[in-house]
């Protein structure tokens, strides 16, 4: 057998750039890059390997390991799953600051591969700088913490180890049913080591991602639940972009006059006038889709776990509905006594086609569903029109950002307001145009994630809409974006704080507390953040714009920029799109001296009283 001797570290990077995938018929590496903070846990091995190979797995620096983490994430977001971005930090504080990016790559099922730096194994030199000694078990590290969120963890104590890792690690990765992030722990003695490694572990593999099919029998179940129907509606999540299902998924609802609405990592699944269409469902979604999931007797929900966000905390379905759940994973599958169609989401939806002979829907049921949308977009016309106000709403910066944005133009936001105003107010005049990370809701994903999804498609603007809270939680990434090139337009809505906390704080009678700048303790006069002269600092185009007309103006401006563009405009802290009949369960004080809170306890109970629960 023909060996080849070189380091663990060496191996592991020759090892990425062998593996390829496919994307829109080309041939493309599988791992595109890495992103990377270099410390002594990392540099003198690992960097050496990343350098003698920065022409075929580029190497990018980041300025936070988490925001490097979260933008390798909104990369393969872009790309459907397709390729896997890899992050690399030290020990210690660089490799804790990844475990909320993990997080937010579990809770969204997506694949990012983590490499970071360890104690070393020989342990001879314990406690190394930056080590965290547990007491009673010398083999714990702060790289035990990403256990908890991530998909496949292992900690590399031998060189051959990686052997048999590495393509474990591959295959979660890529298994539509346990997709998620991968961790490597790299003792820092056994990067440096070397090994005579099998020449066939470097030869190039091409890896396309499964497309698993449902068992017969489960197929044969939903398809005679949903014959059996007389409302039945599609809820489409993110599970259809990941899949390529969307055009399947159009074609199907059509021919069998079946309403579509989307969940919030399924939005623009559809396009915002399909004839299917009945709108965003849930919390953040549209009354008419949550007037057609209360008096569905079925709901056929494809590729989404199901989150409380989408179910309105399980309140929204009809009690007697039931629920054909189509999903690549078993556990999201079967949630709620759901017929499980466990498999991928396009080959189950050709198959369930199929099997439904010359069904179709009753035609009112489908009339009913455009009649509501139509309702739902004309109050939404209202909310989002032109405005003389010095100070736009949320809904009104929203309009004119969707009116001047080019089709293909991703909008992409995470935490906050945004997400409820954009999920409810942008219309999609092409699919897969619209990125909202709310399965971790992570304050600090917007101008991160929208870096990653601009390195992967630098041929589209990438529009980060992203409040003021979340800019001031991570924003250095616009240097990043001005350092490599990967131009940017970032619309910081300026509330004056959390503003969608303190609109949670006082619906449950609570006094405004610690939320907005002007209710938190501080000393002396209240200073606000120029946010346009702070992304000057770090190489972008500042712009201040007050009321619409400004903004529209700036938009222009920064459409036609070479470098990242940031908009600063102040908007309304308290006006906000209301009246989509959905409650959400949130904790409430039981017992309390406040008669407003009080109330809204009762107002609980109500909700309350609508879940289902056991059914």
């Amino acid at each position: 057998m023909r060996t080849v001797r070189v380091t663990m570290a060496r191996a592991l990077v020759r090892w990425l750039v062998a593996q390829r995938t496919r994307l829109e018929g080309r041939e493309v590496p599988l791992f595109p890059g890495v992103f990377a903070i270099f410390g002594h846990g990392n540099v003198t091995c690992l960097s050496e390997a990343l350098e003698a190979a920065k022409e075929e797995l580029p190497t990018w620096r980041g300025q936070n390991e988490q925001g490097m983490a979260l933008a390798a994430l909104g990369y393969t977001k872009a790309v459907r799953r397709r390729q896997i971005m890899v992050a690399t930090s030290s020990i210690g504080p660089g490799a804790a600051n990844m475990v909320t990016a993990a997080g937010v790559g579990h809770t969204n099922r997506l694949p990012i591969l983590i490499l970071s730096g360890d104690y070393f194994a020989s342990r001879a030199p314990d406690p190394v700088l930056q080590q965290v000694e547990q007491f009673g078990d010398p083999t714990i590290s702060v790289n035990d913490a990403f256990k908890p969120v991530v998909r496949y963890w292992d900690r590399i104590t031998r060189p051959e180890q990686i052997l048999a890792s590495l393509p474990q690690a591959l295959a979660t990765m890529l298994d539509p049913a346990s997709c998620g992030p991968a961790f490597l722990g790299l003792c820092q003695d056994v990067q440096g080591e070397a090994f005579d490694w099998p020449a066939a572990f470097f030869e190039p593999v091409v890896h396309e991602p499964p497309r698993p099919r449902p068992d017969r029998r489960e197929l044969e179940a939903a398809a005679a639940l949903l014959r059996a129907a007389r409302r039945p509606l599609v809820i489409a999540g993110g599970g259809v972009r990941y899949s390529e299902a969307e055009a399947v998924l159009a074609a199907l609802a059509e021919r069998r006059g079946l309403p579509v609405a989307e969940t919030i990592a399924g939005r623009t699944v559809l396009l915002h006038d399909h004839p299917c269409n009945v709108g965003p469902v849930g919390i953040l979604g549209s009354s008419s889709a949550n007037a057609m999931a209360g008096e569905a007797d079925l709901v056929l929900a494809v590729g989404t776990r199901l989150q409380d966000f989408t179910t309105a905390s399980w309140s929204l379905f009809h009690p007697e509905a039931r629920i054909v759940a189509i999903n690549a994973a078993r556990f999201d599958a079967t949630k709620h006594r759901a017929q499980p169609v466990v498999g991928d989401a396009l080959v189950a939806l050709e198959e369930l086609d199929a099997a439904l002979g010359d069904w179709r829907a009753p035609e009112d049921w489908l009339a009913t569903g455009r009649s509501r949308y139509a309702e739902w977009n004309a109050f939404i016309d209202r909310r989002t029109g032109p405005t003389n106000a010095e100070v736009p709403s949320y809904a009104q910066v929203i309009g004119a950002i969707n009116r001047l944005a080019e089709p293909r133009d991703l909008a992409l936001t995470a935490a906050g307001g945004l997400p409820g105003e954009l999920c409810m107010a942008w219309r999609a005049r092409a699919t897969s145009t619209f990125d909202c990370e709310f399965g971790f809701s992570c304050m600090g994903y917007e101008i991160s994630g929208g870096l990653g999804a601009k390195m992967a498609d630098p041929s589209r603007d990438v529009i980060v809409m992203v409040g003021d809270g979340s800019y001031l939680m991570m924003n250095s990434d616009i240097y990043s974006s001005v350092l490599t090139g990967h131009k940017l337009i970032v619309v910081v809505c300026d509330n004056g704080g959390f503003a969608v906390i303190d609109r949670l704080q006082r619906a449950k009678g609570i006094p405004s507390f610690n939320n907005q700048l002007e209710d938190c303790r501080r000393v002396g006069e209240l200073v606000r953040v120029d946010f346009a002269k702070h992304a000057e600092a770090m190489g972008a185009i500042g712009i201040r714009a007050r009321g619409i007309g400004e903004l529209e103006e700036a938009f222009r401006r920064a459409k036609a920029a070479d470098r990242t563009a940031v908009i600063h405009v102040e908007v309304q802290p308290h006006d906000w799109t209301e009246g989509n009949g959905a409650w959400w369960e949130c904790g409430t004080p039981e017992v309390s001296d406040r008669p407003a809170v009080q109330e809204a306890f009762a107002r609980h109970r109500t909700g309350k009283a609508r879940q289902r629960v056991g059914v």
